[in-house]
């Protein structure tokens, strides 16, 4: 089976996206080494070391006019190019397809992580609101099918897309390879010594905006045991500046709180597994991979109830509303001082994890691909 793939978020995107990209382009190519896939990448890449694997094949513009208008070549060349290839099956792995792919040979499939933009619409500006409905509502109504990276999401693409329950199909994200091994002391040592990481510390991972909510951690932090530290990894927006900062200064909390960004994957494995708990208070998510590369990393998970996160989280995670900081507190406290309970919500978490195994969605992929090929 020849398999093309939008692949601007896998050579451009380093976090969400491109790791959904990336993760489900490698198992794919791992459990089906005989399959031909095919990359379609607008312009040079910039992730660093993604090493193709011997069934793929990069394919970027060619000619001055379409190098030069490579964002006209995603959108409107990539069809063409797909019948030139004798792709069978084309997937838009960020929620578009290229225009004209309906009129092609090629079956195609588009992923929606979420609908964000519709469901908080203050987070966005107007024009970016409008972009992205109109590229995910005509890539639902293009696609032979369309999937779904949650429960939550296939209700809200019915919801305000007006999709056929039947046309929709629900296939969990796993994550990187990297947080399901057991990394070694001396490589924890030699990161806590590299980056002055405290002895015990809660984590959050996210880029560091709004909807991420590590508001509500810093004001949890203020009632927990001053031994323990809070790290933030993620890129930081105006929400560090205008709202995160400030409060960390009035709380007296600037000896408490630390911001990591650019870390390896390695380098956030190994911090996954030192961390004592993991917290993620998101207002709303697709999914949330963040939650999962903990269960996987054997550290207790707090996230937020509703939404999408109990599907993420299963019985192995702890629940609170998203803006009660003094429930996480309580949470917080309860996990930390009690090994047996911390104990337990490890063992279920990690169990929970083993539906996101690579085994399991290469099984529900490949079956997919098989079946709109063949009818």
């Amino acid at each position: 089976m020849r398999v093309g793939y939008d692949a601007k978020r896998l050579f451009h995107n380093n976090t969400g996206l491109g790791n959904y990209s990336r993760d489900l382009v490698r198992i794919i190519a791992e459990n089906r080494p005989e399959w031909d896939l095919k990359l379609f990448n607008p312009k040079l890449g910039n992730v660093k070391k993604y090493k193709l694997a011997d069934n793929m094949t990069e394919i970027r513009p060619k000619g001055f006019f379409w190098k030069k208008l490579s964002g006209l070549w995603r959108r409107k060349r990539i069809s063409k190019l797909t019948d030139k290839h004798n792709v069978d099956i084309f997937h838009g792995l960020s929620g578009e397809l290229p225009s004209g792919i309906a009129k092609e040979q090629s079956k195609s499939i588009v992923t929606i992580h979420d609908l964000i933009f519709l469901e908080h619409p203050e987070l966005y500006k107007p024009v970016d609101r409008k972009i992205y409905t109109l590229k995910a509502k005509k890539a639902c109504q293009d696609a032979d099918v369309v999937v779904s990276i949650s429960e939550h999401t296939k209700r809200d693409i019915i919801k305000y897309f007006d999709v056929p329950e039947d046309k929709i199909e629900v296939i969990y994200q796993g994550c990187h390879p990297a947080v399901k091994n057991t990394i070694a002391d001396g490589v924890k040592n030699e990161l806590r010594e590299r980056l002055g990481l405290p002895e015990k510390f809660v984590l959050n991972v996210g880029t560091v905006e709004r909807r991420k909510n590590q508001e509500v951690i810093i004001r949890a932090l203020k009632d927990i045991s001053e031994e323990y530290k809070l790290i933030i990894v993620g890129r930081k927006t105006s929400y560090y500046t205008d709202v995160l900062k400030p409060l960390i200064d009035n709380l007296q909390l600037n000896n408490r709180v630390i911001f990591l960004q650019g870390l390896t994957m390695n380098d956030l494995a190994a911090l996954y597994q030192m961390a004592e708990v993991f917290v993620y208070p998101s207002l709303y998510e697709g999914f949330g991979i963040p939650i999962i590369e903990s269960l996987y990393s054997k550290t207790p998970v707090i996230t937020s109830e509703g939404g999408v996160f109990p599907e993420a989280g299963g019985d192995g995670a702890e629940y609170i509303k998203s803006s009660d900081h003094k429930a996480l507190a309580e949470k917080l406290n309860m996990i930390l001082s009690d090994r047996k309970y911390r104990e337990d919500m490890i063992a279920r978490g990690y169990k929970y994890a083993d539906r996101f195994s690579d085994n399991n969605i290469a099984k529900e992929w490949i079956e997919l691909y098989n079946r709109v090929v063949n009818g």
